[in-house]
């Protein structure tokens, strides 16, 4: 049972750093489209690529975007979601179907909404965090839809590239 925190090296950081960045540009380029992010997509190859090592991508995503936006309510649901959805990656890495992916990615954004509600539920009880769930659904859709096709275009030829990267960074 090895519980221990993946060691890191200076590549390792130099790698992540980039990584990060990648997360934070690709989100503010797409930010005048509403809920239509590649950050699920991201989120879902950096960790059947890097492993634990996608909780440094992560921590680093969440602080920088914590700086730039402030640390809101907003920020709390980010730091459950995105661990939540590198753990279900991660339990189901050993899946290779493109469509599983597409599909995951489009459940994601769906409930995306429902699992942002779970704060307002200890804010204002189960009305508040219903009502705030259900005014949301259009952007819920909007996300399932843009976060499906992303995974449908995308998955297969960022993942030849981080598989050359990962090949790459293995052999030096």
């Amino acid at each position: 049972m090895n519980r221990q925190t993946p060691k890191l090296t200076i590549r390792d950081l130099a790698l992540m750093g980039v990584m990060t960045t990648l997360l934070i540009v690709s989100v503010h380029a797409l930010s005048p489209l509403p809920n239509v992010e590649p950050v699920t997509l991201l989120v879902i190859l950096y960790t059947l690529f890097w492993g634990k090592k996608v909780g440094y991508i992560l921590t680093a995503y969440l602080l920088i975007e914590g700086c730039w936006y402030g640390f809101g309510l907003w920020w709390v649901m980010y730091a459950y979601l995105w661990p939540l959805l590198a753990l279900l990656t991660y339990l189901m890495r050993r899946q290779k179907s493109l469509w599983f992916w597409s599909l995951l990615s489009g459940a994601f954004g769906l409930f995306f909404g429902a699992l942002c509600s779970i704060p307002y539920f200890f804010i204002g009880g189960p009305s508040m965090a219903f009502t705030w769930w259900v005014a949301g659904i259009p952007y819920d859709l909007i996300h399932c839809l843009s976060n499906g096709i992303l995974c449908m275009v995308l998955f297969l030829p960022l993942s030849h590239v981080l598989g050359r990267l990962k090949a790459s960074y293995q052999n030096q």
